[in-house]
């Protein structure tokens, strides 16, 4: 675990330092008017208030889980600071949330997405308050369900872990990014065509740096799931995620 920590400390510095444009991470302060705000928003603090309960539970049933969350909390962070600018008032980057999402589900994501979010916006001005609900409905709610729901279906398909992982995080960054371009769709409708050509426009240019920067992320994160399975198997155990072989009785 502590090498994993290191790893993630190192991509942590690259991120601060890498040269980038003043583009919020998502979709910007001030750029959603507040009727948007509050509809995205709603949803959003349900899900993080859903999702407070099951991690205080699964924590209180096993301590030693801590880790585990903190190291999801700082992989998402690490990768979603890096940034290519894209559709103005928005950018593209990866999402980090599909790890978590497998190891501990969409609910428990849902908190450590807005804290994600909360911190970016705060100390490294990507993002913003007014926007959070909206940022976070894509990121720390959609994105996860879809890894989570993914990983559970072709876990149960028999598929290889590999596969499984590869497939929930590439969907679920995927996905962050097509609920962004319809929040942005439905926000700024074209004036020829209304939400589904704008949505067209959103989407395509988001498509252009989006679905490369899911497949790195995908394969990231079946490293680093790979990395877990090496070295961290009690807990993967522990998290269902992972049969550890039964000793027989000496």
């Amino acid at each position: 675990m502590k090498r994993a920590f290191q790893a993630v400390g190192w991509l942590l510095v690259l991120a601060i330092v890498w040269p980038r444009t003043a583009f919020a991470m998502h979709i910007m302060e001030g750029f959603l008017p507040p009727m948007w705000c509050l509809v995205w928003a709603a949803p959003t603090a349900a899900m993080v208030v859903f999702g407070l309960g099951g991690i205080n539970r699964q924590l209180k049933d096993n301590p030693k889980l801590k880790m585990m969350l903190a190291l999801s909390a700082a992989y998402a962070f690490v990768l979603s600071a890096l940034k290519i600018p894209s559709v103005t008032g928005s950018c593209s980057h990866p999402t980090g949330m599909g790890l978590g999402a497998i190891l501990f589900g969409p609910t428990a994501m849902a908190v450590v997405g807005i804290i994600v979010l909360l911190f970016q916006a705060l100390l490294l001005a990507h993002g913003g308050l007014t926007t959070l609900g909206a940022n976070g409905f894509s990121m720390a709610v959609v994105g996860p369900v879809v890894s989570y729901g993914l990983y559970k279906i072709l876990d149960k398909a028999k598929a290889s872990k590999g596969v499984a992982v590869f497939v929930s995080a590439f969907a679920g960054s995927l996905a962050t990014y097509v609920v962004t371009s319809l929040q942005l769709a439905l926000a700024f409708p074209a004036e020829v065509g209304g939400v589904a050509a704008s949505f067209d426009k959103f989407a395509g240019i988001f498509a252009v740096t989006q679905l490369p920067l899911s497949a790195v992320e995908g394969l990231l994160t079946v490293y680093v799931f790979n990395f877990l399975m090496e070295y961290n198997r009690q807990e993967l155990s522990e998290l269902n995620l992972l049969e550890l072989p039964i000793k027989s009785a000496q």
